[in-house]
Formats: structure tokens, C-alpha cells, sequence
């Protein structure tokens, strides 16, 4: 009877762990091989934790939960011992882990966050890594795309790390070692180490980067493409960054969430009405007419007829200003009475 008991909860048990690995795992979430060193996982929770923060994401919920589930796999895979009960056993076993007393609480997902990104200077100091400059782009986009949405294919020439005959000086560090100069005296030496690896040179390539433009993005803002930007030899490569841009449009001018357009009338529209539409940005009509006399240089406010708010379902305004027609000034020249 003991027996057969045993083996009923060994099959429950083993039932639990075959849904855990049928999960996505914590290397698929942080995009590295179940056999990545430290550095991949570091390096790659670095990309992925920036590109998915909140602070960059407002409103977005998916983004979101991926930004949780990113600290929640770091937060694993970066302990070598809770790295090393989840190989083994998959989730379940890291909560009998828990439950067994091991490895505390865990953190919170902003303590993680601080501590990768803005800890003490031990901290800094061991998550230094070597990088590549970024690459910033200004990037004019239209208010049709900022209005709407879009993307734009942009061609992007840069150098590529590719193997090279020979070896070379890699892992470069400084050790110290001491000296004997004299009975019961000793000189500190500094000597640098390094290890050899396989040379490298750089070649150029080319290739098209696709860049979408969100609704309602800002002049300033960043479309951020992680470690496309200039490589270094044992390091990473910095970033590639499109800075947006408005560009010039016919009909309106955009300040912010707003809009501003002009339009000329009439004297006489001016003192009895008129009817008057403006086509926006993605065709459809706005009606700027009025039935009341017009002041010169008039402006009307139009609201939630301007630009879309970044992650966001509301608008800004439009202002339309009236640029009134004067009569033409006719002089009689006085050699022209008879």
C-alpha cells in the first residue's frame, strides 16, 4: 500500500514538472541559451528590462507583465543556486525551495532593477562592461505619420565584427604580486595578464532597419534599436537611436499635443459668417465655419481635434486663425479727372 502511495505522488510530481518545462522558460524570456554565461544573461536582461521599463511604457499592459516576467527570470537565472534547482527541477522546484526555508523572499522587481542599473559603486564596478558609441539619428517625420502612426525604412551602413587570421591580447586585467628585495622586505608589483583569442577585424555591411513611428511621439523622443550601434572588440555594442523630429507640413503647425492651421476669408464673410472646412491629417473634415462676425487675426479653438497623446486615447486641441481680405485701395489719380 506504501508503495503504490509513493508511486502516486511521484506521478503527480512528475505531471507538475512536465506543465512547469511546457511554460515558457526563463532563457526563452531572456532570449539566451540554456547554457549562457553569466555575462549573456546579464547582457541580455540589461537590453530587454530598458526596453520594456514602465517608465517607457505608460499605459502599455502588455509591456508590462513582459517587463515582470523579465525580473522575475533574472532574478533566477542569476543566482547560481536557484539557477541550478530550476534546471533541475523546473518552478515547482524552486517553490519547494522556497517553502523549504531557501533562498529567502526574493526582491522586488524595482529592487532588482535599481541594483542592476543604479546600485553603490561595488555594484557598478562589477557590471562595468566595455561599449561601443551610440549612434544618434535625426529622424523627420511626418505629422501624418505622428498623427496616425507609421514606419519608414531607413538604409543603415555599420562595422561588423568578423573572425580574422591569428590571435590576439583578450580579457586584459591587472594583478598584483609581491617582490622580495632585502631580508624581511617587499615591493608591490602591478603586472597586466591577459589571455589570447581569436583575432577579429571590422568589415562594413548594410542592411534596412524598419522604424515605427507611434502615434502622438514627441519631438525628442527616441526609437532605440539595443546594440545596433558601433561595436567593440570584448564588449557590447552601443546603441542605434532615431530622434524624432517633426517635419514641415502645408497646412498645420504643431506645438505639442496642439494643432494650428490659418485661413483666409473675406471682408464680407468676416462681418456675416461663413462655411468653411478643413481636411486633418487623415482626411477627415473639421468644420472651422462660424455665423458670428470675425475679429481680425481671430483664432477658434477646436477641441480634441489636435495631435494624439502618446499612449494615450486622448487629443489636443486645434486652433484655426482667420486671416481676413481687405478691400483693394483705389486712388484717383488727379490728371485722370476731366
Amino acid at each position: 500500500m506504501a508503495d503504490c502511495r509513493s508511486k502516486f505522488f511521484f506521478l503527480i510530481y512528475l505531471s507538475i514538472l512536465l506543465i512547469a518545462n511546457a511554460a515558457k522558460s526563463y532563457y526563452d524570456i531572456l532570449q539566451v541559451p540554456k547554457g549562457a554565461s553569466d555575462d549573456q544573461i546579464k547582457r541580455s536582461y540589461r537590453k530587454l528590462a530598458l526596453k520594456y521599463h514602465p517608465d517607457k511604457n505608460q499605459g502599455n499592459e502588455e509591456a508590462n507583465k513582459k517587463f515582470a516576467e523579465i525580473n522575475n527570470a533574472y532574478e533566477v537565472l542569476s543566482n547560481s543556486e536557484k539557477r541550478g534547482i530550476y534546471d533541475r527541477y523546473g518552478e515547482e522546484g524552486l517553490k519547494q525551495h522556497a517553502a523549504g526555508g531557501g533562498g529567502g523572499g526574493g526582491m522586488d522587481i524595482q529592487d532588482i532593477f535599481k541594483s542592476f542599473f543604479g546600485g553603490g559603486a561595488e555594484q557598478e564596478e562589477e557590471e562595468r562592461v566595455a561599449k561601443g558609441d551610440d549612434v544618434i539619428v535625426d529622424l523627420d517625420a511626418t505629422l501624418e505619420d505622428l498623427y496616425m502612426g507609421g514606419s519608414l525604412q531607413i538604409w543603415r551602413e555599420k562595422n561588423i565584427l568578423k573572425p580574422a587570421p591569428g590571435k590576439r591580447n583578450c580579457n586584459c586585467r591587472n594583478e598584483v604580486y609581491h617582490r622580495q628585495i632585502g631580508p624581511g622586505m617587499f615591493q608591490q608589483m602591478t603586472e597586466q595578464v591577459c589571455e589570447k583569442c581569436p583575432n577579429v577585424k571590422y568589415e562594413r555591411e548594410g542592411n534596412f532597419i524598419t522604424v515605427d513611428i507611434e502615434k502622438g511621439m514627441q519631438d525628442g523622443q527616441e526609437v532605440v534599436f539595443y546594440e545596433e550601434g558601433e561595436p567593440i572588440i570584448d564588449g557590447e555594442a552601443g546603441d542605434l537611436r532615431f530622434r524624432v523630429r517633426t517635419a514641415p507640413h502645408d497646412r498645420f503647425r504643431r506645438e505639442g499635443n496642439n494643432l494650428h492651421t490659418t485661413t483666409t476669408i473675406t471682408l464680407a464673410q468676416a462681418l456675416v459668417g461663413f462655411e468653411k472646412t478643413v481636411r486633418h491629417l487623415d482626411d477627415h473634415l473639421v468644420n472651422i465655419g462660424t455665423k458670428a462676425i470675425t475679429k481680425p487675426k481671430e483664432v477658434r479653438k477646436f477641441k480634441g481635434e489636435g495631435m494624439p497623446l502618446h499612449f494615450s486615447n486622448k487629443k489636443g486641441d486645434l486652433s484655426a486663425q482667420s486671416h481676413t481680405v481687405p478691400f483693394l485701395d483705389v486712388r484717383i489719380c488727379n490728371s485722370e479727372i476731366k
